[in-house]
C-alpha cells in the first residue's frame, strides 16, 4: 500500500504503544485495579472483543485468522480456542512480547496454535486468511487510509474483514478536545473520527472491493470508548 498519511500514522503509533504506553497497556489489558476513566476503557473494549468474536464461526477449526493490531493478545487467545491457526501481528514489538508471555502463562497448550509478530498488518508475507479482525487498530487513520487498508486486506482474506472504526459524534469531538488538555506523556495518537455514510461511499467506489458487503454493524460506547465494529463479507 503507497500511502505516506499511513506510513507517517503507523510511525506515531508505534512508537507510543511500544515506548510511550506499553506499561499502561499491560495494566489496562490485565485485571489489575485502574482508576475510572481507565476501567470505562477497559470494560468497551471487553465489549467489543466480544461483539468481533460473535461475528466469527464457533468452531474454526482449519480457519486461518489474522488478528491484525493484536496487542496483548486476548482476541488471538479466543480464536485459537476455538481451533483457529492464528497470525497475530502488532506494531509493538514490547505488547507481541507481553501477549507471548500471557499465552504461556495462562494457554501453554495453544502455543503451537498462535504466531505472534511485530509489523505491519498489511504486510503481504503474511499470507492468506479466511478471516481478519482488526480491533481498533484502524481508529488512528482517516477514510481514505482505512479504505487502503481493506484493499491490501481484500486481496488475501476468503470470508470476512471485521473492523473498527472511530464514529464521527459530537460527544467523541468533545472527548478529543478535552483529550488535549492531558499531558504529553499519557496522550495516545489522537483518533480520527470518520462518517459512516463517506467510508461506504468511498469503499463502494473501490473496484478492487466490489466483491464485498456489508454486513452487520455495532457501536460500543463505555465513558471514554466509544468505536464502531463493521463486518464485511465476500459475496
Amino acid at each position: 500500500m503507497d500511502s505516506t498519511t499511513y506510513e507517517h500514522r503507523r510511525n506515531q503509533i508505534e512508537h507510543y504503544f511500544d515506548r510511550t504506553a506499553a506499561q499502561a497497556w499491560a495494566i489496562l489489558t490485565s485485571n489489575e485495579p485502574v482508576g475510572k476513566i481507565r476501567a470505562t476503557v477497559r470494560a468497551g473494549r471487553l465489549d467489543m472483543r466480544n461483539t468481533l468474536l460473535s461475528w466469527l464461526p464457533e468452531d474454526m477449526t482449519g480457519l486461518r485468522l489474522l488478528d491484525a493490531g493484536c496487542g496483548t493478545g486476548a482476541l488471538s487467545l479466543e480464536a485459537a480456542k476455538r481451533g483457529a491457526k492464528v497470525v497475530a501481528i502488532d506494531l509493538s514489538p514490547t505488547l507481541v512480547g507481553l501477549a507471548k508471555e500471557r499465552m504461556a502463562l495462562d494457554y501453554p497448550s495453544l502455543a503451537g496454535s498462535i504466531e505472534f509478530c511485530s509489523g505491519d498488518m498489511l504486510d503481504p508475507e503474511l499470507g492468506e486468511f479466511d478471516h481478519v479482525v482488526a480491533m481498533d487498530s484502524l481508529i488512528h487513520y482517516g477514510a481514505s487510509d482505512i479504505r487502503k487498508a481493506l484493499t491490501a486486506l481484500s486481496h488475501r482474506t476468503r470470508h470476512s474483514m471485521l473492523f473498527t472504526y472511530a464514529p464521527r459524534t459530537p460527544l467523541l469531538a468533545l472527548m478529543h478536545t478535552m483529550g488535549r488538555f492531558f499531558p504529553k506523556s499519557d496522550r495516545s495518537p489522537s483518533l480520527v473520527p470518520v462518517a459512516r455514510d463517506h467510508l461506504l461511499s468511498l469503499i463502494k467506489d473501490t473496484p478492487q472491493l466490489q466483491a464485498w458487503s456489508e454486513g452487520r454493524t455495532e457501536r460500543i460506547a463505555s465513558g471514554f470508548y466509544t468505536s464502531q465494529a463493521w463486518e464485511w463479507t465476500r459475496s
